[in-house]
């Protein structure tokens, strides 16, 4: 018999954000599972969404490990305490410091690879300075974007061509060029910064991110190849990248105890959320969560809230990071709760989304569409209502709505991270789109749709499937890369 092969170190560093946070450990518990030593880089405020989740007698996490860092708030001219992006984001126009102080991680960075030496570093796209740390010591970085392919190459070929400079106002599509599809946007839905980079401040960053992937050993995707072929391909070979798909990622947690550990402690007991759930029927109830990061207004919430009463269809609502909490009352219309308490479920802080969605009873997700929770619903099988907000969620609806038909729009045409009054969905709007998907013509064939991606997405993972084969193969180019150690 051969020798056994030797044992890899892979090393974790996620951007200090829980959509970035969540996945990550989700990846440790895959290469964990494959007999690959993990170890996470976080701060001590950021530690217990790791610790939580991995603190059980459970031989498939023995190999996870966490390292903690200093955060240098001080130093930035944070508050103390201030380690991630929900709590930066509490605190008005200190998002610059915070990004300065990711930098100054570096330091502490370079000293733990010097001291550890592990055999493969995956380090999250903002961190771009962590590609010259580790081929300073000869270690294979892996780039952490945590979206789909689709939003890959889009990005990519908006950076390359700048389409959205050959329209004249911000209502006028654009198409991109090259693209597998005829994907068109508006110049309202790129970022601002983009559009109005009078000092490069924004075009420097994301080409210093760009560069560093460019110089990386490649990228790690939470995805899967049937999910869109078309995209693996292009990035592959049109954009000339090398990449590796492992995802859905979220189905590593297998357990009701592991899904309900996933992030933060949930707002409501899960077993009084499932008692609920079970109480309705088949695909009757309508999941609302704008995830972690987004910020609703009070006018806003009282769309929503007459959009849902009007509809007529059960529905779990997950109200968080409202401007003005103290006023939140106000906003939902009088009597809301009361003539709603037999259909609805208000859930105020963090949900166990994945059990939620999981569940036979939930007939569709309107979601802001970022990558982590529109997979999760794909995973889940769970038609979409999409809503976008920012950051690369406009990417993600067009995949959803155009390129998989599982989901339909309700209509937001400006990407925007602080909401406005202007900028207001209608309950018409939303009562639209919540009908269309869960009762309108083209529903039952949207459904059908989720239903085929949910059973490609646990294909997918499967011993054999193309996402299990090909974290199968990173480990083998890891174990055979030509390392000087």
């Amino acid at each position: 018999m051969g020798a056994e092969p030797r044992r890899l170190h892979v090393v974790l560093f996620p951007f200090l954000a829980h959509g970035h946070m969540i996945p990550t450990l989700d990846i440790a518990r895959l290469f964990a599972a494959r007999n690959v030593e993990a170890t996470i880089i976080t701060t001590h405020v950021n530690a217990p969404v790791f610790t939580s989740a991995i603190d059980m007698s459970d031989d498939r996490v023995r190999n996870i490990h966490i390292e903690l860092f200093k955060f240098p708030a001080q130093e930035a001219g944070l508050p103390e305490g201030c380690e991630n992006v929900e709590i930066a984001m509490k605190h008005v126009g200190i998002f610059p410091k915070f990004f300065e102080a990711t930098i100054l991680l570096q330091e502490q960075f370079e000293q733990y690879l010097n001291r550890v030496n592990p055999d493969c570093l995956v380090a999250d796209m903002f961190f771009p300075w962590a590609t010259q740390c580790s081929n300073k010591y000869n270690i294979p970085r892996l780039v952490f974007h945590g979206t789909s392919y689709f939003s890959l190459c889009a990005q990519e070929i908006i950076r390359l061509y700048e389409p959205y400079k050959n329209v004249v106002n911000d209502n006028e599509q654009f198409t991109l060029p090259r693209f597998p599809h005829d994907i068109k946007y508006l110049r309202s839905q790129m970022p601002p910064e983009l559009i109005d980079d009078k000092d490069n401040k924004y075009r420097n960053r994301m080409e210093l991110i760009k560069k560093s992937e460019l110089e990386s050993y490649g990228v790690i995707v939470n995805g899967f190849y049937e999910l869109e072929p078309d995209y693996v391909e292009f990035y592959k070979r049109e954009l000339g990248r090398q990449a590796w798909h492992i995802g859905p990622v979220s189905l590593c947690n297998r357990s009701i105890e592991e899904k309900r550990r996933r992030g933060k402690h949930a707002s409501i007991d899960e077993h009084e959320c499932l008692t609920w759930l079970d109480s309705k029927k088949p695909s009757s109830v309508v999941y609302i969560s704008f995830g972690s990061t987004a910020t609703m207004i009070g006018p806003q919430l009282h769309e929503i809230a007459m959009a849902l009463e009007s509809s007529g269809w059960n529905f779990i609502w997950v109200i968080r990071n409202i401007e003005n909490k103290e006023n939140e009352g106000e906003w939902l219309p009088p009597g809301f709760e009361h003539r709603t308490k037999d259909k609805g479920l208000i859930i105020r802080g963090w949900a166990p989304q994945v059990l939620i969605l999981e569940h036979e009873a939930v007939g569709a997700f309107v979601t802001h569409c970022g990558w982590n929770s529109t997979l999760e619903g794909i995973s889940a099988g769970v038609p979409m209502v999409t809503w976008p907000i920012f950051a690369e969620q406009f990417d993600n609806e067009k995949l959803v709505t155009e390129v998989l038909k599982s989901g339909v729009s309700v209509g937001v045409k400006k990407w925007s991270q602080m909401p406005m009054m202007e900028d207001l969905v209608s309950r018409g709007a939303i009562e639209t789109a919540i009908k269309e998907v869960m009762e309108g013509e083209t529903a039952e064939g949207t459904r059908l749709r989720a239903k085929q991606l949910k059973e490609m997405a646990r294909k997918g993972v499967e011993e054999g499937g193309s996402s299990y084969n090909h974290l199968s193969a990173l480990i083998d180019d890891l174990r055979n890369y030509p390392s000087q150690k």
